[in-house]
């Protein structure tokens, strides 16, 4: 079955030494296990994706993160890039990338692994956006990190478990 790797928000805001206290990930474990996983695909099967919010004042008081154009927005400087397939969403969900679907449909993806940042934020809402579309995802369990609380841990995995997605 043909597989794509979707290495989701892996970027500066949430990993680098300046993030917010929020962002309490442990980035050493986590970028060595999404480098670990990105070598175990083809480079051409390896697909990034950059959560960016416009660069608004109300964005930047509101959010204060992953603001486009700046540094923080970019991909973290530990994570090994390995193809130029860097697409940017606006949402959760990275399939709301047009440009991304169209690709993966093109190139006759079977399957999505999911892996990067957060497990409860943008990898269930893609998990939940392939499962919606008639994609199939699986969470690579060992690529994935949350912030959230148990019960909303808890909560994501029985939405993802009624959807079809498996973490593996």
């Amino acid at each position: 079955m043909k597989t794509a790797l979707i290495v989701i928000d892996m970027q500066n805001d949430y990993l680098y030494d300046k993030r917010k206290k929020r962002f309490a990930y442990d980035t050493p474990r986590l970028t060595a296990s999404v480098n670990e996983l990105i070598h175990s695909y083809p480079e051409e099967d390896v697909f990034y994706i950059r959560h960016i919010i416009q660069n608004l004042p109300t964005n930047r008081l509101l959010f204060g993160y992953s603001i486009a154009g700046t540094e923080g927005a970019e991909l973290f400087g530990g994570l090994d890039i390995v193809s130029d397939q860097i697409f940017d969403k606006l949402v959760g969900d990275a399939l709301s990338n047009r440009k991304l679907r169209e690709l993966l449909t093109s190139r006759g993806y079977e399957m999505l692994h999911l892996c990067g940042l957060d497990e409860c934020g943008c990898v269930t809402s893609t998990a939940l956006g392939a499962a919606r579309r008639g994609i199939k995802a699986e969470i690579l369990r060992s690529g994935t990190a949350t912030v959230f609380p148990e019960k909303k841990v808890t909560k994501a995995h029985a939405r993802l478990r009624d959807a079809g997605v498996r973490f593996i």
